[in-house]
């Protein structure tokens, strides 16, 4: 999956410490900032969205 934009939210800290998140044909990607080549999550788009509401309640 190369050719992938990887991206972070603008509340990240400048530290390095993030997770950084690529949407791909049917799925979200999920990698650490530091570490990007060890590996990823997928997540399913409704999987995603259920992570991201919870996590912001």
């Amino acid at each position: 999956m190369s050719g992938l934009r990887w991206v972070k939210s603008s509340h990240s800290s400048n530290n390095g410490d993030c997770v950084e998140v690529a949407f791909a044909a049917g799925a979200v990607l999920a990698r650490d900032s530091k570490s990007p080549d060890a590996g990823r999550l997928a997540f399913s788009p409704a999987a995603w969205r259920a992570l991201v509401v919870r996590v912001a309640r």
